[in-house]
This record gives C-alpha cells, structure tokens and sequence, in this order.
C-alpha cells in the first residue's frame, strides 16, 4: 500500500478537466527539462569526441614526454633511453634534433622547423606512419639528405616527392665577407598531414645523422622524445624520472608544452554546461509555476485533508511528489534520449546532411571531416544529478506554501 501522500501527488500531476492549463504546463515542464538534459550529453560528448581526436592528432606528431639537456644539447642520449625505459610505464624512446631553418624553392621561402629523426625509433614514440600521404618515413637515409614535409608546407613550396629543396639554417659559417647561413639542398622524399595546422605547415624531418652534420653537433642530439603506456600518468612518470634519473635533464610532458590549448578546450566544456543547464532551470521555473497554480486550484481539497488530520509535513510532501515526479519522468527521457543520440551522433549528421542536401563538415575546410562523440558515463550522471537536484528545489517553495494554507480561510466560501 503505498503512503497516501505519494497516491494523492501522483493523482494531482492530472489535472481536473476544468483546468487543462496545469497539466499542459506540466508537460512543458517534463519537455523542458528533457530537451536540456538531452542538449547537455549531446553537446558534451561531442566536445569529449573532439577534446580525444584532438589530443590524438596532437601526439600523433609530439611525444607524451621529452627529456633534454642543459643548452639543448644531449651528448649521452643513448643512457637517458636506457634509464628511461628502466619505468615500466615507459614503452619507447627516441633520439631528435630541433633547429629552425628557411626552407626556400625557386622564389618561394617559407620559414620551418626541421626536425632530425631516426626513422626506426620515431615510429616507435609517434605515429608518422599513418600520417603519411606520400613516401614514408623509413626512406630517409643517412647521407642521402632526404626530408619529409608537411602537406600544407609541401603545398606552400608547390613541391611534391622527388623535387629538391634548398634549407637554410641561422648556424653560419665564416667567410671573409662575413658570417654565411649554412645551405644545403635536400631532395623530398615523403609528404605527411597530421591534421593539425601548426605542424602540417611548419614542420620538416630528416634523417638524424644529416641533422647532426648540418648543423656541427657530432654524436649529440636536442632531446629524447618518449612514448608512455598511460598518456594520462605523464606528469605522475615525470616526476618519478626527474627523482629516479642521474644527471642533469629537463623534463617536459605533453600536459605543459599544450597546458595552454586544452585548458582552454575544458574551459570551453565547462561554460557549454553552464549556459546549456540554463535551460533545465528555465523548465524548473516552469515547474514552480505549475505547483503554485495547483495549490491555489487545490485549496479547498488541501483544507478537506488537513481538517482530516493531514499534518503540514504532509500537505508539503504532496506536492513535492507532484513535482519530483515532472523532474524525474523529465530528466529520464532526457537521459535516455541524450545517450541514444550521443551514441549515434556519426550516423545521424550523414542522415541530415543527405536529407537537406549540404555538407556540414567539408573535407576541404575542415581537418575533422566528422563529428566525433564520445560518451562519458560520469558526464550522464552528473548531468541527470543536477537536473534532479535542480527540480526538487524548484518544488520547495510551492510545497511550503501549501502546508501554510489555513483551512478556515480557504473552505469559508465554499
């Protein structure tokens, strides 16, 4: 047998056929809060699915971590690998040389940074391979002074495989006529486009040992690039190797060198679930709306029940099932049609795109030609925990309202 204040809520959420009214806004109430809850796990997965393709285009070219030495300079790197991989939770490691140079080709210059790699041990911290739109990463050779360049950079140049290139480095040599920068040509022998502006149009790799000749550094390197098991541990396995490493390295993870760019893509999550839970509040406003309009159609019912003995903590509870019952029946088919969508997003953009005949994600104009989503189980709960928390809220005042009504004044014209 059910309390008789949950039978009498649940009874109220329909309205008398003489007032229709409540019950419309009752059910613009339940849509309301349901079109929010359904808007925030959308909108939210979507920005999960493009915080994750993000972060994996980013990787795909940088390293989870990188070690380098006092001036940039890394004469023992082969040791640094070795005490590094003595983490278990780091997987791979590999040598590399940054400089900057001018990369020119007839009467077009375009400014890049050139990277020196051992192709073998780069493909092992980075994903090139996949990248690579022509060419691959293996055909740099030793003394061959071949480079492999961004698709945008490449495009910049008007080059493609088999072209040459000339590079210009700031480290000059000395003539009698002055301080020369340092040039050398180097033939294109793959084209790579990782997805992501920065690097597609001002990257260029070559071969390590090339690096190392052009630019007089012997058997030293830049740095040491490292792949870990748990890209989400990097600050955690930074801190164990700067404890556990002899010697004197800086350490740098992929969270500082891009602190900047993701923290402003969980900033821009956060303000999305702000502004969007507005809309739930708005649908709590309605239920407000709709309680007060019960109590005062309810008075002589509400009187009938306290003359009966029904304590004030009752008449309160009444109305709050009332109105938990909009939140809850709301935030349900909120939730359920949120993660039905979230969970078909990359099936239902095609749907539209075909049914109003455009393309909302050009392959031209964008680098993400579709709309990723990735639900979040934590994000759901949240989400559906405020909504409900939000609506029991919007029942208080209404219901206290209610339980102060005196029966003498609201049954004396009845």
């Amino acid at each position: 047998m059910l309390p008789f204040e949950l039978q009498i809520g649940l009874r109220y959420t329909h309205a008398k056929r003489r007032n229709h009214f409540i019950s419309f806004i009752s059910i613009v109430s339940m849509a309301g809060i349901a079109l929010g809850v359904m808007a925030l796990i959308v909108v939210l997965s979507v920005m999960n699915g493009f915080q994750d393709e993000l972060r994996a285009r980013i990787l795909g070219v940088a390293s989870h971590l990188e070690i380098s030495g006092p001036a940039d300079r890394l004469s023992d790197w082969r040791d640094v690998i070795a005490q590094a991989r003595r983490n278990k939770e780091v997987l791979a490691g590999a040598p590399y040389v940054n400089a900057q140079g001018m990369l020119a080709n007839g009467d077009r210059v375009r400014g890049a940074i050139i990277r020196g790699v051992l192709p073998d041990l780069e493909n092992q911290v980075a994903d090139f391979g996949t990248h690579m739109k022509a060419g691959r990463l293996t055909d740099l050779k030793p003394g061959e002074f071949g480079i492999i360049l961004g698709a945008e950079l490449a495009r910049a140049l008007d080059v493609v495989p088999g072209d040459k290139v000339v590079l210009l480095t700031p480290q000059g040599n000395i003539t009698p006529a002055g301080v020369m920068p340092r040039v050398k040509q180097f033939t294109v022998t793959g084209i790579f486009e990782a997805g992501m502006f920065e690097y597609d149009s001002g990257l260029a790799l070559i071969q390590l040992q090339d690096a190392q000749k052009l630019l007089r550094l012997g058997d030293d390197v830049s740095g040491v690039r490292l792949k870990l098991d748990d890209l989400f541990r990097a600050p955690f396995v930074t801190r164990e190797l700067a404890r556990t490493m002899t010697g004197q390295y800086y350490l740098t993870d992929w969270t500082e060198s891009h602190a900047n760019f993701f923290r402003a893509v969980a900033i821009e999550k956060r303000m999305m679930f702000l502004i969007l839970l507005l809309i739930v509040a708005v649908a709590a406003f309605n239920i407000v709306s709709t309680l007060v309009m019960a109590v005062t159609d309810k008075q002589s019912d509400i009187a009938i029940l306290r003359t009966l003995g029904a304590k004030p903590s009752s008449i309160m509870s009444i109305f709050i099932v009332q109105g938990a019952f909009i939140g809850v029946f709301g935030t349900l088919l909120g939730v359920v049609s949120g993660v039905l969508l979230a969970l078909n997003v990359e099936t239902v953009v095609p749907m539209i795109e075909r049914l109003f005949g455009m393309d909302l994600f050009p392959a031209d104009v964008y680098y993400i030609s579709k709309l990723p989503s990735k639900l979040v189980w934590s994000d759901v709960g949240i989400i559906a925990g405020v909504s409900l928390a939000i609506s029991l809220l919007a029942t208080l005042y209404p219901s206290w309202r209610a339980s102060r009504i005196n029966p003498a004044e609201a049954l004396r014209y009845e």
